[in-house]
């Protein structure tokens, strides 16, 4: 307590006196004399300068109180110290603390009462070293602090959390023998649980001779935020057998234990004990439930509580904007923002936030520009959400000029906006500054958030490896990235895209140690990833175990028997799904309409069935994607004529995509006349996609028309247009193993193209014959062999066998469709191997048993 006591005093010591500017009263009648007394000099009603300060407060009228002060100095009745508190009190109330410092310093013997309300202001405004430094100079004038002075200090180290200053003033208190007031020690309660000592605040408790119902709120804080929530639920029950029943920040605070430990129920138990002792209609009570009711509740409860409280601020109208958001009613939520009385930057945030939860990204920006205009402030938050608005609508150039307005403004960026800003690059197709600014980041903390952006990103792009790449980079550094739900399940999918289900599995062991896999985008994710890495049983079986379906469970089900050409089990799903009443989504029908196309019999009829019901009992409308399965589905099984008539009859303006699959189902069953006309709409289309130019010359090779195929391929290289690079890669022993067409920088090289020799010339004494239809270059007819016979797909086949166990499947995956002549090859290696041969490109699972292909040789 010595280096306590003996802090010296503040430099304020040294300030001039106070001398005020003294107005000209002559005409006042207060300085008039009486006419009806006789003109000699007396001293004037001592009352008359208080009752006109206190009429000044009581006007807030500065200049009166001013006017007061000066007749108080004029007539020397200022170094009255308890005028000179009137005085003080007078200029603190008005706002003017300078003004009550400069009395302060003028008095030539200030009281406890007036360090204690200087004190208290200084706190209350967030000066703490003005605060601490009046706190020593009153020790060191031997002035004995009160009640009022403890507390005050305590609310400055309330505000600074500064818990070191907090502990030296309960010791002098404790010397002084003034915790036994309830309120000293409320405040001293208060400096240890925002602190965070919330042990030294419950011992403090303990020790309390007198409590009242501050005393049991600050405890509970404490237990709450150090997540002990079913302890401030029994803290609660204690303090009601003592009699006390708590009020408005009692309940505000047990139903945020609530909604952090209990859920709906206690909140709701919250909510019924609120009604019994009334006070359901306080204001901070009110505006809990809101809050409360947008996480566990649905939009009638929010509104139900909000429409029916008395008093209304704009707290209770930014929750009911932020629960409409939350429930995705977002025009709901713009007519409260329409409505409100008044509005400042937490709601202009939560309106902004509601924006890009509901994907509503160019309605975000629209605000942000709003908010910039009209000069609001700008917080992190606000930059945040802005960002990842821009983000939602991939606008290249809203990015740039986001960014430099930031460097140009001069934000301070903290780690989170930093990890915003790189994603938006990300989301933007900004990826190289993405990368430079993850090259340099020094943010530990949100490090694992611009880890997980950048990998989204390139895994966004099509740049699979790249994004595995970075994710074996987060795993070896010193520190491991933590990965949260968002974090695996993104993983998850990535190895589900490149087939590494190695890596997946570790991945699932980490959700079973973890815990997560209660979460339904985890277990979606982990289930989705077994299915494309060709573990059909093993994705069935993680189905059932899973605690929780939603549609995204129910559709990823379907996909799984989808990519793996099995329609009818597709549509028996379907059935399940209707049966146990999950809702389904337009995802959910563009899967089982296309899922017609991999069932066992003709299923034209129960595809119209579909169709036709999105609209009418779904209240689905059909999109492009839906129109195109449609199409897909009618070639596929020969009609037509339908599929015709439905591009003809379609409400929308067929895309590319509808034109793609009705030109790849005229490859399929070479229609060269309807083939023609699906051509031309998509070269008009997209003149400069590649992949078009190679659908157009396989709709000519699979009919045996080789010069149109060739004049193809002709203008493609005359506009200098190249096909996609094409990569085929396995997985053995965790490490994946990449091939390109002639690769030879695979350092088993010389092996593999040995044993593809022998292979390859196997293969031909079986009956294969090389397709050179399918190599798109301009050279002989032997070069076109040696193209053909190097292709990714077969390079990848062949390692695998030398690297594999006879009884094990060799499992390929493929970045584009498998090209004829591969797909022939692959059915003699397996007859002839006597091995079982899975490749899985752009259209799905291709099993290949005893020269049998599972797909039946239509894809």
């Amino acid at each position: 307590m010595k280096s306590f006591l003996s802090l010296s005093p503040v430099s304020s010591l040294s300030l001039p006196p106070f001398k005020p500017e003294i107005p000209n009263l002559s005409s006042s009648p207060l300085t008039q004399p009486n006419p009806t007394h006789h003109h000699h000099h007396h001293s004037p009603c001592p009352f008359a300068p208080r009752r006109l300060l206190r009429l000044a407060v009581d006007r807030r009228d500065l200049d009166l109180g001013r006017a007061a002060h000066a007749a108080a100095v004029k007539a020397q009745d200022n170094e009255d110290t308890r005028f000179g508190n009137a005085v003080i009190s007078m200029y603190l109330k008005l706002g003017r603390l300078s003004d009550a410092r400069k009395a302060f310093d003028a008095l030539p013997s200030p009281d406890v009462a007036s360090f204690s309300s200087l004190i208290s202001a200084y706190a209350k405004c967030g000066r703490p070293v003005e605060a601490a430094g009046l706190f020593c100079r009153m020790r060191f004038l031997g002035v004995e602090p009160n009640e009022f002075t403890f507390v005050a200090i305590l609310t400055s180290c309330i505000r600074q959390l500064d818990g070191r200053l907090g502990s030296q003033v309960h010791a002098f208190a404790v010397k002084t023998d003034h915790c036994s007031c309830v309120h000293v020690s409320n405040a001293l309660l208060g400096v240890y649980v925002k602190c965070g000592c919330a042990s030294a605040a419950e011992q403090l408790f303990g020790e309390m001779v007198e409590r009242d119902v501050s005393s049991w709120n600050a405890v509970m804080l404490g237990m709450i935020e150090e997540c002990r929530y079913d302890e401030a639920f029994k803290l609660f029950n204690l303090m009601q057998m003592e009699g006390y029943h708590g009020d408005g920040f009692s309940l505000s605070t047990l139903l945020t234990a609530a909604a952090h430990g209990f859920g709906g129920g206690g909140g709701e138990a919250v909510h019924a004990y609120a009604l019994k002792i009334g006070l359901e209609l306080d204001l901070s009570v009110g505006n809990t439930l809101v809050g409360f009711y947008t996480q566990f509740g649905c939009v009638e409860d929010v509104a139900d509580v909000f429409w029916r409280m008395p008093i209304k601020d704009v707290t209770s109208w930014t929750g009911m904007l932020t629960g409409y958001m939350e429930f995705g009613m977002v025009e709901s939520a713009v007519d409260i923002f329409d409505q409100m009385p008044e509005r400042n930057c937490v709601t202009y945030n939560a309106l902004l936030a509601g924006f890009f939860h509901n994907g509503e990204g160019a309605r975000g920006l629209d605000l942000f520009q709003q908010i910039l205009e009209n000069g609001l402030e700008i917080s992190d938050f606000t930059l945040t959400s802005a960002m990842n608005a821009c983000g939602l609508v991939s606008d290249l150039k809203t990015s740039e000029q986001i960014h430099a307005f930031m460097i140009k403004s001069g934000c301070k960026s903290s780690s989170w906006v930093e990890a915003a800003l790189l994603d938006m690059c990300a989301k933007c197709g900004r990826i190289e500054d993405a990368r430079k600014m993850f090259t340099s980041w020094a943010h530990e903390e949100s490090f694992p958030v611009a880890w997980t952006s950048l990998i989204c990103a390139h895994s966004r792009c099509g740049l699979h490896f790249e994004a595995l790449h970075l994710f074996q980079t987060g795993l070896r550094r010193d520190d491991p990235v933590f990965m949260d739900e968002f974090a695996l399940a993104m993983i998850l999918g990535l190895c589900g895209t490149l087939g590494f289900v190695e890596v997946g599995q570790q991945l699932h062991c980490v959700v079973t140690k973890s815990g997560l896999f209660s979460d339904v985008d985890v277990g979606n994710a982990m289930f989705s990833m077994y299915a494309k890495c060709g573990r059909l049983e093993d994705a069935i079986n993680l189905f059932s175990q899973m605690p929780r379906h939603d549609t995204v469970s129910w559709n990823a089900l379907i996909t799984a028997y989808l990519i793996h050409r099995q329609g009818d089990k597709a549509l028996d799903v379907w059935d399940s799904m209707n049966m146990v009443g999950v809702k389904p989504d337009f995802i959910t029908f563009l899967l089982v309409i296309s899922a017609c196309r991999y069932t066992s019999s003709n299923s034209v009829d129960v595809c119209h069935r579909l169709f036709q019901s999105m609209e009418s009992s779904y209240n689905i409308i059909p999109t492009s994607e839906h129109y195109s399965a449609m199409v897909d589905v009618l070639g596929y099984w020969g009609s037509f004529d339908e599929a015709e008539q439905l591009i003809k009859n379609m409400p929308l303006k067929p895309n590319a995509l509808v034109w793609r699959a009705l030109l790849d189902s005229c490859r399929l069953r070479s229609n060269m006349t309807l083939g023609r006309q699906a051509v031309q709409s998509l070269l008009e289309l997209e003149p400069q996609d590649p992949s078009t130019y190679v659908l157009v010359s396989n709709l000519y090779s699979a009919s045996g028309r080789w010069h149109c195929s060739e004049k193809v391929r002709q203008d493609m290289r005359a506009k200098g247009l190249q096909k996609h690079p094409v990569r085929s890669w396995i997985i053995h022993h965790n490490t994946m193993h990449s091939f390109y067409a002639r690769d030879r920088s695979h350092p088993q090289s010389k092996d593999i193209y040995s044993a593809l020799d022998i292979l390859i010339l196997e293969c031909m004494k079986a009956g294969y014959e090389p397709d050179t239809c399918f190599v798109l270059h301009e050279v002989e007819e032997y070069q076109k062999k040696n193209f053909l016979f190097y292709h990714s797909a077969k390079l990848a086949v062949v390692y695998g066998l030398l690297i594999s166990r006879h009884d094990q499947p060799v499992r390929v995956v493929k970045n584009i469709h498998l090209c004829g002549d591969c797909h022939a090859f692959m059915k003699y290696v397996s007859s002839i191997t006597g091995r079982e041969i899975s490749v899985r490109d752009a259209s799905g699972f291709h099993n290949f048993r005893g020269g049998v292909c599972s797909c039946g040789d239509y894809w």
